[in-house]
């Protein structure tokens, strides 16, 4: 299957996943916790993901799946095809406000994303790129990001970063926040990742997210120019949990250098 086929097929599971997620509104939710009170998992999240698993395993016997909800492979290398799902992203939203959650997906091969996609389910909105070919919302191309400064920007910061905590050196935040224009927090990292490379914002960062959260995303941030980095300025590690940083030009070093401390 070459890289285009490989794309149809991406997006047709993705667009009946969404499907699924959608006409599961009229069901009664299984709501449970993971690692902690607000860590949240349910039925659908975990069906979402096994639809992609039965698909994948049937028709690319050889490709491997990194799912969230751990009903795929054993990860320790990225060799060969490496699928990394989120089947939704913005759980809490998803039980709560059932809109801002979306289907995060990236492929990879030996290492280098090949396909990445964000489907906004509810927005009816697709950011999918291509390595090399651009990134495009709904078959529209998304231009190249431009550079921006910190006092003409809106960053996606969540608050709890600007009050004591053991993270990060909240006075940097507050700082921050009394520079930008303006902040905001949507609760989905696909969402905020999805909103820097269409430039609604101009630089998204947290503290703790795993691969198959911005596997996607950061495919399609290569393809528009926008910077991905840990918030030590490192590459991200999608074998692990990675502190992260999307952001246009410019800003990116501004906001490491100025405002960002981590403990």
């Amino acid at each position: 299957m070459n890289i285009h086929t490989l794309d149809k097929y991406a997006k047709s599971l993705i667009k009946e996943a969404a499907n699924n997620i959608k006409s599961s509104f009229s069901s009664t939710l299984i709501i449970e916790s993971k690692s902690e009170a607000n860590d949240l998992v349910t039925n659908i999240d975990k069906e979402t993901e096994q639809y992609f698993i039965n698909h994948i395993k049937r028709d690319l016997p050889d490709h491997r799946i990194f799912g969230e909800e751990g009903f795929g492979d054993e990860i320790h290398d990225l060799n060969g095809y490496v699928w990394m799902l989120d089947p939704i992203d913005g759980t809490m939203n998803f039980i709560h406000q059932k809109k801002n959650f979306a289907i995060s997906l990236g492929i990879y091969k030996d290492g280098v994303g090949i396909l990445g996609y964000i489907y906004n389910v509810m927005e009816d909105d697709l950011l999918s790129a291509t390595l090399g070919e651009g990134a495009f919302s709904n078959d529209i191309r998304i231009p190249t990001v431009k550079n921006a400064s910190v006092e003409q920007s809106i960053v996606g910061v969540n608050a709890s970063w600007v009050i004591p905590n053991r993270h990060i050196q909240h006075e940097g935040m507050v700082k921050l926040l009394q520079t930008v224009r303006g902040s905001r927090s949507y609760g989905s990292a696909a969402i905020e990742i999805s909103y820097v490379v269409t430039g609604r914002l101009d630089a998204y960062m947290s503290m703790r997210l795993s691969p198959w959260d911005i596997a996607g995303g950061m495919v399609i941030a290569k393809e528009v120019g926008a910077v991905v980095t840990t918030l030590t300025n490192e590459p991200i590690n999608l074998l692990q949990q990675n502190t992260f940083i999307i952001s246009k030009p410019g800003l990116h070093e501004q906001l490491l250098s100025n405002y960002i401390q981590l403990k």
